[in-house]
């Protein structure tokens, strides 16, 4: 069975056919699945489907595209939603220097303030990370986010930065990325990092791995990721789904 680590069901992109696109995940073997939530809207619609579906966990924090909408308000919404039993994560959190929406400096702060929701409320965190590796790295370092770990989300750097993350308590998850023909980083670190510090996400409606690229992508694919680790490893497709699941369920407190 399968776990996907990061989706978007929440998205408008999956409002018409949100029942088929569950129906095709777990014809696929998809067990459970973490629905991320990173703004008001998302964060709503994140609870609601958790609610409604007990295979359904939700993470919950604040993108740093919008993090010059953050207040404080919010962030005590986040931590009064961390006590419920459906929520394992705080995040998607972290830097995204590829768009300028929100100043970095701003961007930094509501990063370093979601490192210390997490720590007082003991969840791991979700790290987004765009063309911002360096300041990401220093930043879990300097709070020192190894306390409560978490996932290097649709990781796309080095095997020399994974090593970084796994230094400090976390998982480097791959996505559609690692399926992609010229994707060479995504597929050194799927070979270099131990099966059991790895996950797989799909991080959908976006990033869906080949045949399906440029499509809208949906947790049933998380399957092709886990079947590109298996032969980039070796090893079978079951003990990826085995181990992958395993490693969701321990960092997320699943029994």
């Amino acid at each position: 069975m399968l776990f996907d680590t990061h989706a978007h069901l929440n998205a408008e992109q999956f409002a018409e056919d949100l029942e088929e696109v569950i129906a095709r995940a777990q014809e696929n073997g998809v067990e459970n699945m973490v629905i991320v939530g990173f703004d008001r809207p998302t964060i709503t619609r994140a609870m609601e489907l958790v609610e409604k579906y007990d295979f359904m966990y939700a993470s919950v924090g604040w993108h740093p595209v919008d993090a010059i909408d953050m207040n404080d308000e919010d962030l005590a919404w986040i931590e009064d939603l961390s006590s419920h039993p459906k929520v394992v994560a705080i995040g998607e959190m972290g830097l995204d220097y590829y768009w300028d929406k929100s100043p970095k400096e701003i961007q930094k702060e509501v990063f370093r303030k979601q490192i210390q929701l997490a720590k007082k409320v003991n969840l791991p965190i979700v790290i987004h990370n765009r063309e911002a590796t360096a300041d990401i790295v220093e930043i879990l370092k300097e709070e020192g986010a190894s306390e409560v770990g978490g996932i290097m989300h649709c990781f796309s750097g080095s095997v020399e930065v994974a090593q970084e993350c796994l230094n400090m308590n976390f998982y480097i998850s791959l996505g559609g990325p690692v399926t992609f023909k010229n994707a060479r980083k995504p597929k050194e670190v799927a070979e270099a990092v131990p099966l059991e510090k790895l996950l797989i996400e799909t991080d959908c409606p976006y990033l869906a791995p080949h045949p399906y690229r440029g499509k809208r992508n949906e947790p049933g694919y998380v399957k092709l990721v886990a079947e590109q680790i298996a032969e980039l490893k070796g090893i079978s497709y079951e003990e990826v789904a085995r181990i992958t699941t395993a490693n969701a369920k321990k960092l997320f407190a699943i029994k």
